[in-house]
């Protein structure tokens, strides 16, 4: 085997808060249709890498159910399979993830077992189209021993990101973790290519506990003027971590033809996932819909707007719905107005209700550091009595029905119960 690909997706997802409530953050829908983890497996699939493990730790049932032997991905060959590697008791204590290379670390018998010339590692929680046999082309052609996938963002940003330093020929001399003052413009996207032998190397000889690339790994591979390299990678790619980037990620999928991020009808590079089959979209003789994606099953009566809907969504006579991400299963019933927000799956909202209500300019009160630009998040499953009026920066736990004598939420407000 030439290449093994091995996808992080174990992580909580906290800043996602209620949507990753009860899934992990690469589970989490995207695109209507989609689910977050879609992206980096069809990239695998699609750049001929078929063997593919699935690091997962946090609430893994819905990632397993959606991925099962892999079929849509074409991962169910022969001689080829989509492997799930859960966290395991071994001697000497508890075995839980403590770090993204711990979590390789855990799993050196079976990198071994496979034996790969390269080890290809991945979040599984970006929204990206990428071709990975050229950035393993450069690798080649460097003689490295790891090369990290690196996007130039505006040097007025670099001081959120990880950034190299680096020479002419694009061998790293230095890497800061968010850096008060950058050397470069260059972030890691968190995509590694190593040479296997100089990976499990690494993997054995550090000690640390919570071994991580970032923090340990990586530093000291440079340190010791080991053979790394970056590839540049300049096409669209977001970490959808924020409910800010999640929102603005699903929305630039339906700007105009010239300003979208990423094309998802390109027949040449398909982005694959498990369809659900529910009938064809229905447009009422009331209905319509504007710069919007919709997806099979959903049924419009009333006004859809630069919006995404998942499948089976019905929107009654005299709704509107604008700047809005709605999950499958949803129902909004007539007369209601849904004005950025993003409603998690078989959300119900009663007939004349106002949600996204307000001043955007509130945030939200418990949590002023997830929600303060006017996104009101609705949890799965919660049922919106008639005649409720919500605020914006408002947060919505799941499983929550709101109390028919108290139906008005005002902005920033977080309801659980």
């Amino acid at each position: 085997m030439k290449v093994l690909a091995m996808i992080l997706a174990g992580g909580r997802g906290s800043r996602l808060d209620i949507l990753s409530e009860k899934r992990v953050k690469p589970s989490v829908p995207f695109a209507g249709k989609f689910r977050i983890i879609d992206f980096a497996l069809s990239n695998c699939s699609n750049s001929g890498i078929y063997d593919v493990a699935l690091l997962t730790q946090y609430l893994p049932l819905s990632l397993n159910e959606h991925i099962g032997s892999g079929k849509p991905w074409d991962f169910d060959r022969r001689d080829t399979a989509i492997t799930m590697l859960q966290p395991h008791e071994k001697l000497g204590g508890n075995s839980w993830y403590q770090g993204t290379a711990d979590a390789i670390r855990q799993n050196i018998d079976f990198i071994k077992s496979k034996n790969p010339k390269y080890v290809l590692i991945l979040s599984g929680d970006h929204i990206y189209k990428m071709d990975y046999r050229w950035m393993l082309k450069e690798h080649e052609e460097n003689d490295a021993e790891l090369t990290i996938a690196v996007q130039p963002v505006p040097i007025e940003e670099a001081s959120r990101f990880g950034i190299f330093e680096v020479d002419q020929n694009k061998k790293i001399l230095s890497f800061e973790e968010k850096p008060a003052e950058p050397k470069s413009n260059l972030a890691s996207m968190g995509i590694y290519i190593f040479n296997t032998d100089s990976l499990l190397e690494y993997l054995e000889k550090l000690e640390n506990h919570d071994l991580d690339f970032g923090n340990h790994v990586i530093p000291a591979m440079i340190q010791e003027d080991r053979k790394v390299y970056v590839h540049t990678y300049d096409s669209y790619w977001k970490d959808v971590g924020t409910y800010d980037s999640y929102l603005e990620a699903n929305l630039d999928l339906i700007k105009k033809s010239e300003e979208v991020g990423i094309n998802l009808y390109d027949q040449g590079w398909k982005i694959y996932t498990r369809s659900e089959d529910l009938a064809p979209v229905r447009i009422g003789v009331t209905g319509s819909v504007q710069n919007s994606l919709i997806c099979n099953g959903c049924k419009i009566e009333g006004s859809v707007e630069n919006s995404v809907l998942g499948p089976g969504v019905t929107v009654r006579k005299g709704a509107t719905i604008r700047n809005c991400i709605i999950f499958s299963g949803t129902y909004v019933d007539a007369n209601s107005h849904l004005d950025t927000i993003i409603a998690d799956k078989k959300t119900y909202i009663g007939k004349n209700s106002f949600i996204g209500n307000g001043n955007a300019n509130i945030p939200n009160k418990e949590r002023p550091d997830l929600l303060s630009s006017g996104i009101t998040v609705i949890g799965k499953g919660v049922v919106i009595p008639d005649g409720s009026i919500i605020g914006k920066n408002v947060r919505i736990f799941s499983g929550v029905k709101i109390d028919e004598h108290n139906r008005l939420i005002e902005t920033g407000e977080t309801v659980k119960w």
